[in-house]
Order: structure tokens, then sequence, then C-alpha cells
């Protein structure tokens, strides 16, 4: 499969902004818009705090796998990826050889800000569902990070998130992914 430069998947942990950055993007590019997340969600008529309850993390997770599979077909899309989708090593080759990886990047204190109010994030949850107190949640971002990070900084485009406005965030992306289209259409032209 030739790589295309029309999928663009947004990565980071979250709370990074995936969800609110990802359809002002797609606009902007005048690319369609998917969550992974909101997909599994209709598909499987359930939240994703219920799947984790019912089901289990590794029954998401092949869910998010076969989701990502119905995705990479397609063209012109910005696509926003579960926190830990990256952690799966086919859906890593296949997000790599299929599109480009765009990184948002946040501080642990941004994010565990962002997630304190938050009950929709079934890893950021104590014994029981109880809810963590922020030096908690910071802890369990920290724990996370040290894991996925090493993946997030493999994409090719990393931009930080956490002080800028979104349309600034927005306005630098579009910027970045269409120089990165255009080089990497210049360099497969030259081969």
């Amino acid at each position: 499969m030739a790589k295309q430069h029309t999928l663009i998947f947004l990565t980071g942990f979250s709370g990074s902004g995936k969800s609110t950055i990802g359809p002002l993007l797609a606009n902007s590019l005048g690319y369609e818009f998917l969550d992974i997340d909101q997909s599994i969600e209709k598909k499987a008529g359930k939240s994703i705090n219920k799947i984790f309850a019912e089901h289990g993390e590794e029954w998401f997770r092949t869910l998010e796998a076969e989701t990502l599979q119905h995705v990479v077909n397609k063209r012109d899309m910005v696509i926003s990826l579960g926190g830990g989708l990256l952690e799966n090593d086919q859906s890593f080759t296949l997000i790599e050889q299929s599109g480009t990886l765009v990184y948002l990047k946040s501080s642990i204190k941004t994010l565990a800000k962002r997630l304190a109010s938050k009950s929709d994030r079934p890893l950021l949850k104590g014994e029981h569902g109880r809810k963590l107190s922020l030096e908690e949640i910071e802890q369990k971002i920290t724990t996370i990070l040290a894991q996925r990070e090493p993946r997030y900084e493999m994409a090719e485009i990393v931009v930080e998130t956490d002080i800028k406005r979104i349309g600034s965030t927005v306005e630098e992306l579009t910027r970045k992914i269409e120089r990165h289209v255009r080089s990497a259409a210049t360099t497969s032209e030259a081969q």
C-alpha cells in the first residue's frame, strides 16, 4: 500500500486537544474529521466507560484496531486516535504506512487540569470508579505517558498545545502539514 499524505492521524494523551482541534484542522484542510473513540461508541451503542467496565480494555483495543483498519483506505481525513492506540504494534505500523502522524503534546500539569473534571476517562479512575485527586491524576498520567510517549514522539509533526489559543494551534498545524505533504510529494517524485 502506498503511503497517502491525505490521512492525518492525531495522537496525544487524553486531554491534549485531539477532539477539539481535529474538526477545526479538518475544516482548515478541507478534509473530513473522524474520532475513532466516537466511532467505537456509535458502533458498540455504549460509552467507552461502559465498554471498559463490561468487556475490559483488551476488547476495547480490539475494536480500536478494527476501526482503524476501515479508516486507512479513505482519503482526505483528519483522524483522532485514542490515546493508547499507538501501543498496538500493528496499528502503529499501519498508521506509519498510511498517512501523517501528528502528536499534540501537553505537559502533565496541563493534562491533569483539563482531565480533573472529566468522568469519561476509564484509565484515570481509582478503584471502583473513585474520582482521583489532582495529584493522583498527575501521577497516573506520568505513569501512562512514560509508556506511551516514545511512540508519540515518533510522529512526523509535533505541536505543543499547552499555552496557545486553539486557533493558533490549528494555523500552525495547517502550515506544518501542508509543508510536510509538499515535501513528501517532492521526495516521492524524485524517486
